[in-house]
C-alpha cells in the first residue's frame, strides 16, 4: 500500500516539470525595449550595406559615441590626475632663501649678504593700491577663478607648440606655483603639473596667502626676488611706503625686468611708462582706483638708478659679520636658521664715525712704504671707539672685508703693554695693598709715593721676585729713564713708568689685577699669565675689548658688556634679545681719578701729541718691552677709542718688531702712528667736554 501511494505523487511532480520545459521564456518589458537599442548601437564597422570609401566613414552616432567616450576617459583621468596630486612639503630651497640685511645706527641700509636678495613681507603690510596693481596688470579675475584660466592654458599651449613663448597663460596662482614648486621648463609634462598644483593650491589655501607667496618669490630685476625688496632697490624704501603709481611700474617688472627697468636704455623706458599708464587705467577698469585718483599719476615715478655689486666690502663685511657673531652667539639664533636669510640687523655703527676712522687710517698708513723700508711690511692696524653704554660705534677691522677677512679691531693677538697700566692704577685704589705677609690692606691715593728707578727689583713680602731663570725681575723704563724713589702713583701713570706700575701690580696682588680686568671689561681667556708681567700688559684684549675698558672710567666706573646690534626682525617680526645690563666696576671716585691721570698723560706725559683745541681728552699710550706693539686709548665725552698697530706675516703667526715701521727711530719703544690715527679721527668726531 505504502509503494502504490507514493506513485501518483511522482507523477504529478513529472507532469509539472516536463510543463515548464514546455513554456517559452518572456522578457521583461523594458528589456524587450532596450534590447533593439542595444543592437543598433552595436558597432559596426566597417559599415555594412555601403560600398566603397563609404564603408569607412563613421557615422553621426559613432562620431558622437566616440567623442563622449574619450571625453569621459580624458575627465577621469584629469579627476585621477588631480586627486593623485600631493602638494609638495617642502618648497624649492631657492624660494625660501632670503638675503639678511644689515643698518646703521640711524636706520640706512648699510650692507646686504646672502645669494639671494630676497625678503619676505606679510600680505598686510603692502598697501592694497600697490597689490591690485599686480592683479590689474597680472591677474585682475585673481579673487575669483579657480587658480586656472583655461583659455590662457590653450593659448600658451598653443603658444608652444608653435617655438613661442608660454608667458601670459597663467594666472597668478600658476605664476607661485611655477615660482616654488617646479623648474622654468618650457614643457607639456611640467605646464601640466603647473596646472594641477595650481588647482589644488586655490583649494587648499586661500587667495591672500596664494597672493603674500607670489609677491615674495617672484623676480623683479637687479638681483631681487620679492616685493620688499624690488621696492628697495628701485626707490629705495620700503614696500609699505609705496603708492599706487610706484606699484604700478613694480608690476610691469614682472613681465621681464630685462625689458621694463628704465635705467637700461631709451626702449625700456618707453616699454615701462606704456605699462604704466596702461596698468593704472586697468586699475581704473576694474573699479580699484578712481578716475580722480588716477587723473593724479601723471608723472612717471624714476627709479634710481641701479647700484649693483656687493654690499659688505670695506669695513661693512666686518660690521656684518661682528653682527653676525652677537645674533648666533649671544642671541642664541642658529646659524643655520640665520644663513636661511630674511633678518633685518639694526646695528649699533655710526655711519659717519666709521667713514672717518677708516679715513683717519688710511691718511696715516701712506706713511708706510714696504718697497722703501723693510720694516713697513706686514704693518696691520686695529680700531674700534665704544660708547658708555657698550654699543660699539665705529670700528676699523682692515684694508677691506673682501681683501682680507680677519677683523683686527677684534683680534687677541696683540699684548697690551703699558696700555694696560690705568687697571693696575684702578686696582690699586680700589683695593689697596699689601706690602707685608698676613698684613692687613692699606689704601693708597695718586699721591702714594713708589718706587720709579730704572731696573728696580720687583720685590714681594719674602723679598726679590725671581723668574723661573733664576733671575730676579727689574721693572725696565722707556728709554732707560730713572724716576726716582719717591714718584707719586699719579705720575708714573701719566709719564708710563714700567717699574712703579709693575711693583704696584704685585702689591695689589695679581689675582685681584686679573678680577678688576674682568670688571672692566677684558675677557678673562684674553688675560695673560699670573706673573708680574701681567701689571705690565701681558694680556691680549682686541680693540674693541681695550676700548670697552676704558669706556668704563669714562663712564664713572660703571662697566657695560660691549654689542654690535640694537634691534632684530625676521620678515618684520621682533626677534628677542638680552637684556644690556651694566655692573659697578670701580668706585666712582676711583674713576674720576683715573680720567684725571689719563688727562694729566695727554696735557704732560706720553700722550702730549693727542691734544686737541677745545676738548680735554684723556689717554694712554701703549708699548711693549719687545717693541712689537703699539697702543693708543682714549675717550673724550662718552666714547672711547682705542688703536693698535702691529706687524704679523699671518703665514707665520708671529709678532715682528715695530722698530723703524713708518720712519719711527730705531731703538724708541712704540710708534706714533696709534696716537696720530686716534687724534685725527677724534678731533673730526668728538664733541667737547664738559
Amino acid at each position: 500500500m505504502g509503494k502504490r501511494g507514493k506513485r501518483p505523487e511522482r507523477g504529478r511532480r513529472a507532469a509539472r516539470t516536463a510543463g515548464r520545459a514546455r513554456t517559452p521564456v518572456t522578457a521583461a518589458p523594458w528589456a524587450q525595449r532596450l534590447l533593439p537599442l542595444l543592437r543598433r548601437a552595436r558597432p559596426r564597422y566597417p559599415r555594412p550595406g555601403r560600398t566603397g570609401y563609404r564603408r569607412w566613414i563613421p557615422s553621426w552616432r559613432q562620431t558622437l559615441g566616440l567623442f563622449g567616450t574619450c571625453t569621459g576617459v580624458l575627465v577621469f583621468l584629469v579627476a585621477l590626475a588631480y586627486w593623485t596630486t600631493e602638494i609638495p612639503d617642502e618648497p624649492n630651497a631657492f624660494a625660501t632663501q632670503q638675503d639678511n640685511v644689515y643698518y646703521w645706527a640711524d636706520g640706512t641700509k648699510m650692507a646686504r649678504t646672502g645669494w639671494v636678495s630676497r625678503q619676505e613681507m606679510p600680505l598686510e603690510k603692502v598697501p592694497e593700491d600697490v597689490r591690485w596693481a599686480v592683479l590689474a596688470a597680472e591677474n585682475a579675475s585673481f579673487y575669483s577663478d579657480p587658480g586656472i584660466s583655461p583659455s590662457g592654458i590653450l593659448r600658451a599651449v598653443s603658444r608652444m607648440l608653435g617655438g613661442g613663448e608660454t608667458q601670459g597663460g597663467s594666472t597668478i596662482t600658476q605664476q607661485y606655483v611655477k615660482n616654488v614648486y617646479l623648474t622654468q621648463d618650457q614643457t607639456l609634462s611640467r605646464k601640466f603639473d603647473e596646472m594641477m598644483l595650481a588647482l589644488k593650491l586655490d583649494n587648499n589655501f586661500s587667495k591672500d596667502e596664494i597672493l603674500e607667496g607670489y609677491l615674495n618669490t617672484s623676480w623683479f630685476g637687479r638681483g631681487t626676488y620679492g616685493i620688499q625688496r624690488a621696492s628697495q632697490a628701485y626707490y629705495g624704501k620700503d614696500v609699505s611706503q609705496l603708492n599706487a603709481s610706484e606699484g604700478a611700474f613694480l608690476a610691469s617688472l614682472l613681465k621681464g625686468a630685462g625689458l621694463y627697468d628704465p635705467t637700461l636704455s631709451p626702449a625700456n623706458r618707453e616699454r615701462a611708462v606704456e605699462r604704466w599708464e596702461w596698468t593704472l587705467d586697468r586699475m581704473v577698469e576694474i573699479g580699484r582706483l578712481t578716475p580722480a585718483e588716477r587723473a593724479a599719476f601723471t608723472k612717471f615715478p624714476e627709479p634710481t638708478e641701479a647700484t649693483g655689486g656687493r654690499t659688505d666690502s670695506g669695513q661693512q663685511g666686518y660690521i656684518t659679520e661682528l653682527a653676525k657673531q652677537y645674533i648666533t652667539r649671544v642671541a642664541k639664533v642658529p646659524e643655520k636658521e640665520f644663513d636661511l636669510g630674511g633678518y633685518q640687523i639694526y646695528t649699533t655703527f655710526d655711519k659717519k664715525k666709521t667713514e672717518a676712522l677708516d679715513k683717519a687710517v688710511r691718511e696715516a698708513r701712506k706713511d708706510l712704504d714696504p718697497k722703501k723700508r723693510e720694516s713697513d711690511a706686514f704693518v696691520r692696524t686695529g680700531a674700534a671707539t665704544v660708547a658708555t653704554d657698550g654699543r660699539i660705534v665705529a670700528l676699523y677691522g682692515g684694508p677691506g672685508f673682501l681683501k682680507q677677512g680677519f677683523n683686527e679691531a677684534n683680534a687677541v693677538t696683540v699684548p697690551a703693554g703699558s696700555a694696560f697700566a690705568p687697571i693696575v692704577y684702578a686696582a690699586a685704589l680700589t683695593d689697596g695693598v699689601v706690602r707685608e705677609r698676613e698684613a692687613p690692606r692699606t689704601p693708597v691715593t695718586p699721591e702714594t709715593r713708589y718706587n720709579g728707578q730704572h731696573n728696580a727689583s720687583v720685590m714681594t713680602p719674602e723679598g726679590p721676585y725671581w723668574d723661573r731663570n733664576g733671575k730676579v725681575v727689574k721693572g725696565k723704563n722707556d728709554g732707560e729713564k730713572d724716576w726716582g724713589t719717591r714718584i707719586t702713583l699719579r705720575s708714573a701713570l701719566v709719564n708710563s713708568v714700567n717699574s712703579t706700575v709693575l711693583q704696584l701690580g704685585m702689591d695689589v696682588g695679581l689675582d685681584r689685577l686679573r678680577v678688576h680686568s674682568r670688571n672692566a671689561g677684558l675677557l678673562a681667556d684674553s688675560l695673560g699669565p699670573q706673573v708680574p708681567g701681567l701689571a705690565l700688559g701681558n694680556s691680549t684684549p682686541s680693540a674693541i675689548r681695550m676700548a670697552t675698558a676704558y669706556s668704563t672710567f669714562a663712564s664713572g666706573g660703571v662697566a657695560a658688556e660691549p654689542y654690535s646690534v640694537l634691534r632684530v626682525t625676521r620678515n618684520g617680526s621682533e626677534i628677542p634679545l638680552p637684556a644690556h645690563t651694566t655692573r659697578r666696576a670701580f668706585p666712582e671716585k676711583v674713576a674720576a681719578q683715573v680720567t684725571d691721570a689719563l688727562e694729566g698723560a695727554v696735557a704732560e706725559g706720553t700722550g702730549r701729541d693727542a691734544r686737541i683745541p677745545g676738548l680735554r681728552p684723556a689717554g694712554k699710550t701703549g708699548t711693549t718691552d719687545d717693541n712689537k706693539a703699539a697702543w693708543f686709548t682714549g675717550y673724550t665725552g662718552a666714547e672711547a677709542t682705542s688703536v693698535v698697530m702691529y706687524r704679523m706675516d699671518l703665514r707665520k703667526l708671529e709678532l715682528m718688531p715695530l722698530d723703524g715701521t713708518a720712519g719711527s727711530i730705531e731703538g724708541m719703544p712704540g710708534n706714533s702712528m696709534p696716537l696720530d690715527i686716534w687724534r685725527d679721527y677724534t678731533e673730526a668726531v668728538a664733541a667737547p667736554r664738559s
